[in-house]
């Protein structure tokens, strides 16, 4: 192929394949000689894989894809009662032949062959996100938990070229954990932000955020880390999500070796600025992958805290299923190091269905219409994609 053009020449060849951000650029995988659809039965046999580890290894000597919320769930534990579901994998992992480095500036010529839908429908309407926070509200005075979120999605029937989509993403709205999936029935395009687990050797490390500031012409980065430290709300969320993935993080990890390295800082997006931290470790010995996926996922910032309880609880009242939104996409080497991101700011297209899922976090001090409108907040870079 040319590299040149080689983005063109790949989505022209039909082949799935992967991008991944990087860095310097970005990583495209294809040429996938094996691919694994994860269940709830196959999934603690693919983590415990031993054979795959080696010392020597290339570039390609990985497994690449995707848990889905239901599907780590059930990997701790946790059950999953009846939703609506659309039969999507729980995950998917591939074993890549080719690797290609391409630059930050993605070209790819894309020529519209037809219209794509523009109008989106809301699951949950403003009345009824109303009763469901006041609903939690009240769990959260009785202790059953301290902070949760609530998800809402935004679907629409597309045909559409996630290429395409994810190029014009990357020129908008680049985040530091953008990927995209194209396979034969399905596609995701996402720029999540969130790095959860990166793993080389025996130190681990991991990137919460929490707390969202819509842009304005009258708000600059330095004004939105004032607004964070100065507001009560943001910053008991923020600090309660870093107390629990230094704890997540304190079950596998040397005592005392976890550390705060970075603590409240803002990263600026297209359309808002987000509070990050960022938190390190070193491995105990003996600690498999299994047990970091399990230690780890899914991510608190995501879900709420404890994680346990505010999990049932959200499965409770959740009437379909999450798929990807809220899972980890990511790698796991040949050498056993591994980088996992949480999977949010994304699009689910499977059979020519798009579905993008956002939530908000509830405390205490959260307003209902504030959060309702912080999820269309988080959605609009990915809707405008449909223009």
């Amino acid at each position: 192929m040319n590299k040149k053009n080689y983005l063109n020449d790949i989505s022209n060849s039909r082949k799935p394949f992967i991008i991944y951000k990087t860095n310097k650029g970005f990583d495209l995988f294809t040429d996938f000689s094996k691919k694994i659809i994860l269940n709830n039965q196959n999934i603690r046999q693919f983590l415990k894989q031993r054979n795959i580890y080696k010392k020597k290894y290339q570039s390609t000597d990985l497994f690449i894809g995707f848990f889905g919320y239901e599907l780590l769930n059930n990997l701790i534990g946790v059950k999953i009662p009846s939703q609506k579901s659309i039969n999507f994998p729980k995950g998917i992992f591939y074993k890549p032949e080719t690797k290609v480095n391409l630059n930050e500036n993605l070209n790819y010529n894309f020529k519209p062959n037809q219209k794509v839908d523009r109008n989106f429908k809301i699951n949950i309407n403003q009345k009824s996100y109303t009763k469901i926070f006041d609903k939690f509200k009240k769990k959260i005075k009785s202790g059953e938990t301290y902070q949760i979120k609530i998800c809402t999605k935004y679907k629409n029937k597309s045909k559409i070229d996630p290429l395409d989509f994810f190029c014009r993403l990357t020129k908008t709205n680049l985040a530091p954990e953008a990927f995209m999936i194209k396979d034969k029935n399905y596609s995701i395009i996402s720029c999540s932000p969130e790095n959860l687990i990166n793993k080389r050797g025996s130190s681990i490390s991991t990137k919460p955020i929490a707390g969202t500031l819509r842009k304005t012409k009258n708000i600059n980065k330095k004004k939105a880390l004032n607004f964070f430290r100065n507001n009560l709300k943001e910053t008991k969320e923020h600090n309660m999500i870093v107390d629990m993935e230094r704890n997540d993080l304190s079950r596998i990890c040397i005592p005392g070796s976890v550390k705060l390295k970075k603590e409240k800082s803002v990263e600026e997006y297209k359309d808002l600025y987000h509070y990050v931290s960022l938190i390190s470790g070193i491995l105990r010995k003996k600690v498999e992958n299994i047990d970091i996926i399990k230690a780890m996922m899914p991510g608190g910032s995501v879900i709420g805290c404890p994680k346990i309880s505010t999990l049932n609880l959200l499965n409770n009242q959740e009437k379909e299923n999450r798929n990807i939104y809220t899972g980890s996409f990511g790698f796991i080497k040949f050498n056993g190091d591994m980088k996992f991101n949480i999977i949010i700011r994304s699009i689910l297209n499977y059979k020519n269905i798009s579905e993008i899922s956002v939530a908000s976090g509830v405390v205490i001090d959260s307003n209902a219409k504030h959060e309702f409108n912080e999820n269309f907040i988080k959605a609009k870079a990915l809707i405008d994609l449909y223009k």
